[in-house]
């Protein structure tokens, strides 16, 4: 009998709690309403004639930009900026910032520039036989670089409402390219923002080179460059700082260079916090 009162009183509680648990009942359910994409941006497709493919681009535009037919905006361009890389969070970095309340950055268009092989696109050719080995499609960087100046670039002036300020953005092997970019063709953008360049890549002969190449640069256009570096081990350290060094040494006359290490930051996180940073230090107000 009491084992059998024990049985009764438990299937009576678990009775209760799936009535408590359970969904309500047919009759009383309210219906969900119905289910609408959220849109962040939208994708273009161009055909690229430098590189002989179709490249993805991810756009977002700003607040606004359907409504003022006359406003034209910056535009960032995204180095690995496909939709599960940097994107979605630099985009949100973007929104965050250009909010009335805060007008810490101009509203601005940003293009991200879809992953296709980036150790081909990022690299110039190397001499060290152990990353031929290892990337055996690397060293295209040269193509990659045109197709920015004669595809894509144009491409994005024509389509979009643009004000001729345009950022590079690019971390890792993406920062070793936007850095080959500042010191080959700088006019290409305004501002660079560059968080722990790979400068390993080739022996780091980019910084062995970057004093000469700099030379033709100093009579060019004034730039805005930020560059960040995580923590990433004495020999990074070291030529991440000698490259600063060139690049305040000799940029052309009215250039910025700022340079923040993030030692709490590894490899993996620092871009995030260090485009935050960029965007803060790059376009802050004076009071």
């Amino acid at each position: 009998m009491l084992l059998s009162n024990l049985c009764t009183s438990a299937l009576a509680c678990c009775g209760l709690l799936l009535l408590l648990l359970g969904p309500p009942a047919a009759h009383g359910q309210s219906q969900p309403s119905k289910r609408e994409p959220f849109v962040l941006g939208h994708i273009d497709r161009i055909k690229s004639g430098q590189l002989n493919e179709e490249r993805v681009l991810n756009i977002y535009l700003p607040e606004g930009y359907e409504n003022d037919s006359k406003a034209t905006y910056p535009v960032m361009y995204l180095l690995d900026g496909s939709a599960d890389e940097d994107f979605i969070h630099i985009v949100g970095l973007a929104q965050f910032l250009t909010f009335p309340w805060i007008d810490a950055l101009p509203k601005s268009i940003i293009v991200g520039i879809a992953t296709v092989d980036r150790r081909r696109d990022f690299t110039f050719p190397t001499r060290n036989e152990k990353d031929r080995k290892d990337f055996p499609t690397a060293g295209k960087s040269a193509a990659f670089m045109r197709f920015l100046e004669k595809d894509l670039q144009p491409y994005v002036e024509k389509t979009y409402r643009t004000n001729g300020q345009k950022t590079l953005i690019g971390q890792s092997l993406g920062g070793l390219f936007a850095m080959e970019v500042l010191l080959k063709k700088p006019a290409l953008f305004t501002t660079y923002i560059i968080a722990s360049p790979s400068l390993w890549w080739d022996d780091e002969s980019l910084v062995a080179q970057a004093p000469g190449l700099l030379k033709p640069a100093a009579a060019a256009a004034p730039v805005s460059v930020f560059v960040a570096l995580g923590n990433e081990g004495p020999e990074m350290q070291k030529a991440t700082e000698a490259m600063v060094a060139a690049l305040r040494a000799a940029s052309a006359k009215g250039s910025r260079i700022e340079y923040v290490p993030f030692p709490e930051e590894t490899h993996a996180t620092i871009l995030h916090r260090a485009v935050y940073q960029a965007f803060e230090t790059l376009y802050k107000k004076p009071k």
